[in-house]
């Protein structure tokens, strides 16, 4: 190996020496983002963009296919505005950015950068929704907000971030619950079959439920490092807001009455959990669907007759059914296998004169380094089923590790066992539905609730913390 490819390798912090400064590393030596002189605000690197408009690709095809149109909402809110809902207010009071000035003169009233939406969608809602007819309204936007972390980290939790908040409004409680649900299995597949990352869906405890919601509803996804990252959030605000905003309409018996409303968003922190879900030591392992290069072509010998052709012509093939990169810059092989498993590219393939000359190339797979002699001739499908084992090879792994990283428990001590043994990872323990159990498990052993699971399991009787009949199974971790 070259001395500038081993530096390449060796950049790279281990997972297992510090966990998060090899996410770091990763999100620089990828070339996913860079710095700027606020912090908490990133640019927004080529290769780390275009990992989001894929995200973004897929999930817009999926609202559209369900009804769901998207609109742009200014990124200014009056005070007087965002203060029309109390509890919601005061749930992103300690996080929003506010503008003071106009230029050089003061404002008469201070403008709130958004933190979220509903606020606007309401005003408008109020503005266009007269009859049953106009419903249900069924909205998307994407954008970014601004919330004043004080703690910021690349994707996972940055000042100013990119993302898509649905906003719908429907003439009864049920029609809007089914929304919620509804969108929530819709990014729960999404993660799933797209992104390779297995996750629970739940309900948000009360104390954890978004501020002026009826109930949050989220899908938990669990890291390499045992840690859970919340992966997306559908909220049910009953008639809440439409009441505090003055939005009514005429129902089919002409009576005045208040529609039901749900949000639901996720952001380009899935980027985040992408790479600590399935990166490794040396770099980042893209899901083939999110991947900005699906397939990089890497021709070997590449000064030799007639090679660089043949990539061209096999370039050629290959992108008319994925996303290809022929990189023949006069780079040293060993330079090109670390840049794109830096990138992690899901597939790569190599090609040589004695490829060439026996009518066969060499296939290899990001997530395991597998290779594969295969016909040109049949090279598309080739490939096209080297991507389907790098999904279904992601998903296994992160599914094996969330399960050997998952324990039940029936008390505190077993709790604070299971940690010390085995590490961070999810604790599945009842509870009696007290929030002050819910914090008093937090205190004592520093995993706090991610969410009720809808598919409950009796792991005991009474709950963890105090003993009383149990309500809830509760999924336990500490998160990011």
């Amino acid at each position: 190996m070259a001395q500038n490819d081993k530096k390449l390798v060796e950049a790279i912090t281990p997972m297992a020496q510090d966990f998060g400064q090899w996410y770091t590393d990763v999100v620089t030596k990828a070339d996913l983002i860079g710095y700027t002189s606020v912090k908490g605000c990133m640019i927004y690197r080529p290769y780390g963009y275009a990992i989001w408009e894929n995200i973004q690709n897929i999930l817009d095809t999926r609202f559209k296919e369900t009804g769901h149109e998207n609109v742009y909402m200014p990124m200014f809110i009056p005070e007087t505005l965002l203060n029309k809902e109390k509890e919601h207010v005061e749930g992103f009071a300690p996080e929003v950015a506010w503008v003071t000035h106009g230029g050089s003169e003061p404002l008469p009233e201070r403008l709130c950068v958004r933190p979220t939406s509903e606020t606007l969608f309401c005003e408008h809602y109020a503005n266009i929704i007269r009859s049953w007819r106009d419903l249900p309204k069924l909205y998307n936007q994407w954008c970014s907000v601004v919330r004043w972390e004080k703690t910021t980290r690349p994707f996972l939790r940055n000042r100013e971030f990119l993302w898509q908040e649905g906003h719908t409004m429907h003439a009864t409680a049920e029609e809007a619950e089914a929304e919620t649900i509804r969108m929530l299995n819709i990014y729960a597949d999404f993660h799933e079959k797209d992104l390779a990352i297995p996750v629970i869906h739940g309900r948000k405890t009360d104390s954890d439920k978004f501020a002026g919601a009826v109930a949050t509803y989220c899908i938990e996804a669990m890291m390499h490092d045992g840690k859970s990252l919340q992966a997306g959030t559908s909220h049910y605000f009953g008639d809440g807001f439409a009441r505090a905003f003055g939005i009514q309409y005429s129902d089919r018996e002409n009576k005045l009455v208040y529609p039901h409303q749900t949000s639901w968003g996720v952001s380009t922190r899935m980027i985040g959990g992408i790479i600590m879900t399935h990166g490794d030591d040396s770099g980042l392992v893209l899901p083939p669907a999110v991947a900005p290069i699906q397939v990089v072509i890497l021709p070997v010998a590449q000064h030799k007759p007639g090679v660089l052709e043949a990539a061209s012509v096999l370039r050629d093939t290959l992108a008319k059914s994925f996303r290809v990169k022929l990189d023949d810059s006069d780079n040293t092989a060993g330079w090109k296998f670390a840049e794109y498993e830096m990138k992690g590219v899901p597939v790569r393939v190599e090609l040589g004169p004695r490829d060439i000359e026996a009518g066969k190339c060499v296939i290899v797979t990001r997530h395991d380094r597998a290779k594969t002699e295969v016909s040109l001739e049949n090279v598309t499908e080739a490939v096209a089923d080297a991507l389907k084992a790098v999904r279904d090879g992601l998903y296994e792994r992160a599914l094996a590790n969330r399960n050997a990283r998952t324990h039940d428990c029936t008390s505190i001590d077993e709790i604070n066992s299971a940690l010390e043994q085995h590490g961070d990872g999810f604790i599945r323990a009842m509870w009696c539905g007290d929030p002050a159990c819910e914090d008093a498990v937090k205190e004592k052993t520093g995993v706090g609730s991610r969410c009720i699971p809808f598919d409950q399991e009796h792991i005991s009787d009474t709950c963890v913390c105090c003993g009383k009949p149990a309500k809830h199974m509760v999924l336990w971790g500490k998160a990011y």
